[in-house]
């Protein structure tokens, strides 16, 4: 191994299809960042591909796709449709008057029938025969000449209303989609809620004077996790427990919120992860400089390039702005290792403690399938070095000697009010600061340290997964969402405490 290897961690066997090859060996290749409000549905009324546009969402849903419910109702409909289109063509003929009051007769039972049924169980008895005569007319109706012109017409007009029926019903599924994975689940609400109804039904013992003096030990290793996510935070450090070689020089600072923070408190005191030290802090309730902090997780951005045609979407991590206040949080610490609450550890990560990261502040796997040319849009003409890849968040190893003597945190803070003043997304100016801020600052992990696309991505290989030091699901599908992908989340679930009796009680779907 050579002496850059190194000092890059443990040597695993690259894997190809982690990324793509870079954007600017191909001319056929582009790439754009795409920041969806999803307030106002998310929806792309061009009807473009779905896969571009709405992230794996075409993939999921083929993956879960059922028999056709309800046929019965649906061949009602589609019969019906097609009698109201020729029933006005043959009750212009004279001598059909028989036939006209049929299909009339049939048009109106159908009507009434799905007037009050939505569900084959609701269909009334016969209903079958009622099928049968409306088929036999709507055949009769088409043996007779008839102005096709009319046919067409009326065939047309139910078109367009069934088209506009099924771009409704589109667009509400792709929001109940966008919907459903930016919730949370009503298990995990039901067990933040009982944990911290719990924390103040029965009061215990606080240890935090006697680990005082854990919390600012420079000899152990200190792991800072954004979260607000009781089960998440604890996949993230039951993972890396049981894959450190001594757990005794483990502790974790779980960073969160004011309305998780009675329950974080309650299960990591009722938990135990062998010998490692835990640490709950409520941001909200720190005074940084008689600044109030607001608690804001890692950023997510769906970047969409196409590549021969084909489009491929990726999603780019970045910290959030309460991660440029890590060195006035932890101003007795000197280095800290930054972790998601959406990965998984698989590795012993002590390695990254003696990294010679060569004067940079944060060590981090790159992203050079995205270049920051690509996001010239959001960082200005001249303002970097366009050839840079973008890194990513989820394993971040971070010098907060060197972040403090370069003043990083005001440098952050000076291209948000530059970025600002242009009215642009929040999103965006969180991008926009983080690569400027870092920029020439990143020192590259190599990429067997952290996997990531485990979030939207159903095609990475079982090989890579097993050799990463880091699984990162990163995109919209977590693992502990329903809507997570199937053949990721036993990853996840093997580090998920399962005999907690809050978790039983709240029905967790294990």
């Amino acid at each position: 191994m050579h002496d850059s290897e190194e000092k890059k961690g443990f040597s695993v066997t690259p894997h190809d299809n982690l990324q793509s090859l870079p954007i600017e060996n191909n001319p056929k290749a582009g790439a754009s960042v795409q920041i969806i409000d999803y307030a106002k549905g998310g929806v792309d009324q061009s009807g473009k591909s779905c896969e571009l546009k709405f992230g794996s969402y075409c993939l999921w849903r083929e993956q879960h796709r059922e028999d056709m419910k309800d046929s019965m109702v649906k061949r009602l409909k589609d019969n019906l449709f097609v009698a109201r289109a020729y029933y006005p063509s043959i009750a212009k003929l004279p001598s059909q008057d028989k036939l006209s009051r049929e299909m009339r007769q049939n048009i109106q039972e159908v009507e009434r029938v799905l007037s009050e049924s939505t569900t084959d169980a609701d269909l009334p008895p016969q209903i079958g025969k009622k099928l049968q005569r409306m088929q036999a007319a709507i055949a009769r109706a088409k043996s007779f000449h008839v102005d096709c012109n009319n046919v067409d017409k009326k065939l047309r007009q139910i078109y367009d209303l069934t088209e506009d029926e099924a771009n409704f019903h589109m667009r509400q599924s792709v929001f109940l989609y966008q919907l459903a994975v930016q919730t949370m689940p009503k298990s995990l609400h039901c067990l933040s809620m009982r944990l911290t109804v719990e924390y103040f039904r029965s009061p215990f013992d606080d240890t935090e004077a006697s680990l005082a003096d854990k919390y600012i030990d420079h000899a152990l290793q200190h792991y800072v996790i954004f979260s607000t996510n009781v089960l998440a935070s604890s996949v993230v450090i039951n993972s890396t427990v049981m894959h450190a070689k001594e757990s005794g020089k483990l502790v974790f600072h779980v960073l969160t919120d004011e309305e998780n923070y009675f329950a974080m408190k309650l299960w990591f005191f009722r938990n135990t992860y062998k010998e490692a030290t835990i640490q709950v802090l409520n941001m909200e309730r720190l005074d940084l400089n008689n600044q109030k902090l607001q608690f804001s997780l890692p950023v997510e951005f769906r970047v969409s390039r196409s590549i021969d045609a084909q489009s491929r979407t990726e999603y780019l991590s970045t910290f959030s702005h309460l991660h440029y206040r890590l060195p006035e949080v932890f101003q007795n610490l000197e280095k800290v290792v930054v972790l998601d609450d959406d990965v998984v550890v698989q590795q012993d990560l002590s390695t990254l403690w003696n990294l010679n990261m060569e004067g940079k502040v944060n060590a981090a796997v790159q992203f050079c399938s995205v270049k920051l040319s690509l996001l010239k849009s959001y960082l200005g003409e001249n303002s970097f070095n366009k050839n840079s890849c973008a890194w990513m968040s989820g394993l971040n190893v971070i010098d907060l000697v060197k972040w403090r003597e370069l003043d990083l945190t005001e440098t952050y803070q000076k291209f948000v009010k530059e970025v600002s003043t242009q009215e642009a997304q929040n999103e965006a100016v969180a991008l926009h600061a983080s690569l400027r801020t870092f920029q020439d600052l990143i020192y590259p992990l190599d990429g067997s340290w952290a996997l990531s696309g485990l979030g939207h991505d159903y095609n990475v290989d079982v090989y890579p997964i097993r050799n990463a030091a880091v699984l990162h699901y990163n995109g919209k599908m977590k693992p502990w969402l329903e809507l997570g992908i199937p053949k990721y989340k036993g990853y996840w679930k093997n580090f998920v405490n399962r005999d907690d009796q809050f978790l039983t009680d709240c029905n967790w779907n294990s």
